[in-house]
């Protein structure tokens, strides 16, 4: 009995030490806007991340390249897999406080991923400076959330003022090219977004020497933009450069079919212009609109063509520039949570700091991520893309084109 005894508790202390082995799921908080005039991106932002735990929590060798693609779960944490726990902000940045709040305090997330809206961001991304929580913020331009001095805050994306360069850069390779372009007209929606963008294009437009003939701020919400389009259609810009979001952009384009209006060139500031929704409601209207992006499926093989291959198979369509920036921005942070081998705040910041990726680790055209001492990546970058068809190609620069820029946009003339 006494050796029976001892085999049972022999067995029990084995269950016992091998449970305490086993690595816990490690928590990460994400918040999209799954409901609101941006619904549909923040669903295509939810399907990346929820592709991205899929490829870090089991093995995909053919990602060899992708940090923790190749192995099962986080190999410096035992194997752990990566959680996520989500909510829905709706685009509300009160909301967005809120759940930030809540997922922190109550659900004891390790980090936090989001927003979209930069509006959001902004706020959240105090509450986890507050909380002492790395917060990733993937996709949201601003300059702003990076420039407050926060030391919980990391962004991936390009931003504000990269884009105001790149579009200037491209607006004047075509006037050397012989195109006209001596005025443009920006219109911006009046959220951080908007004014951000809107600003930096303004400034950037100043240091090109090209002329903004007027600055058209807007409420996203409006139901009627009727008045704007008339504003532009009265001042016949060579350009214009639409910083808007999803509903807005399709109400625009509608409008100005409506009103016989077609500017030769349009610059879209992504958001609006690469939400899954835009292509099925305004492709027909939009042929030849311009985009900035900083992904493109590329050659067979590599990580960003066999990561569109395993979310086109999983969800129908294929990666956007939106959806990317949230992958990528998902990797960035499981990586540097596996580098630091804990779920301590203070050890994950750390690891982010010490993030030094290199062009061939990443699903996106940047050059790298390297963090600055304000949190952003001072190695990402953009390029333009237009739509023709019913898809977008990528057209500048040059050594970045797949397809040949064709000038001035159809819109919707045949």
């Amino acid at each position: 009995m006494k050796l029976a005894a001892c085999g049972v508790a022999a067995i029990l202390a084995s269950i016992f030490a091998s449970a305490a082995c086993a690595a816990g799921p490690v928590k990460i908080g994400v918040i999209y806007p799954l409901t609101g005039n941006a619904a549909s991106a923040g669903q295509s932002a939810r399907d990346a991340v929820h592709l991205g735990a899929d490829i870090v929590n089991n093995a995909h060798p053919e990602l060899k390249n992708l940090p923790l693609a190749a192995s099962a779960g986080l190999p410096n944490l035992g194997g752990a897999k990566i959680e996520l726990d989500e909510a829905d902000h709706q685009g509300n940045p009160q909301v967005g406080q809120q759940q930030t709040l809540r997922l922190i305090a109550q659900d004891h997330v390790a980090a936090m991923l989001g927003s979209y809206q930069s509006s959001v961001s902004l706020v959240a991304t105090a509450v986890a400076e507050r909380q002492g929580i790395p917060f990733l913020v993937a996709d949201s331009v601003a300059s702003n959330i990076t420039g407050r001095g926060f030391k919980w805050t990391f962004r991936t994306t390009p931003i504000a003022p990269d884009f105001a360069k790149a579009y200037f850069d491209f607006l004047n390779d075509l006037k050397k090219s012989g195109r006209k372009i001596d005025t443009i007209a920006v219109v911006n929606e009046n959220t951080d977004y908007g004014t951000s963008v809107g600003a930096s294009i303004v400034e950037a437009a100043k240091s090109a020497n090209i002329k903004v003939g007027a600055q058209i701020a807007y409420n996203a919400n409006s139901s009627d933009v009727t008045a704007q389009v008339l504003q532009l259609k009265t001042l016949q810009p060579d350009a214009v450069i639409f910083v808007s979001y999803t509903a807005d952009t399709i109400l625009y384009f509608r409008t100005m079919k409506n009103l016989d209006y077609l500017p030769p060139i349009i610059i879209g500031d992504d958001s609006g212009f690469s939400d899954p929704a835009f292509i099925p409601n305004a492709g027909d209207l939009a042929q030849g609109a311009i985009d900035r992006s900083a992904f493109d499926v590329g050659k067979p093989g590599s990580n960003s063509a066999i990561v569109d291959r395993m979310f086109k198979a999983k969800y129908g369509r294929d990666l956007d520039d939106t959806s990317a920036r949230w992958l990528q921005g998902f990797f960035v942070l499981a990586d540097a949570i596996n580098r630091a081998g804990s779920t301590e705040p203070a050890k994950i910041q750390a690891a982010l700091k010490a993030t030094d990726l290199k062009p061939d680790q990443l699903i996106m055209g940047y050059n790298g991520v390297k963090f600055d001492s304000t949190g952003q990546n001072i190695l990402s970058a953009t390029y333009l893309i237009q739509l023709q068809g019913k898809q977008y190609v990528s057209v500048w620069p040059e050594d970045r084109a797949t397809a040949k820029l064709e000038l001035p946009m159809k819109g919707w003339h045949k």
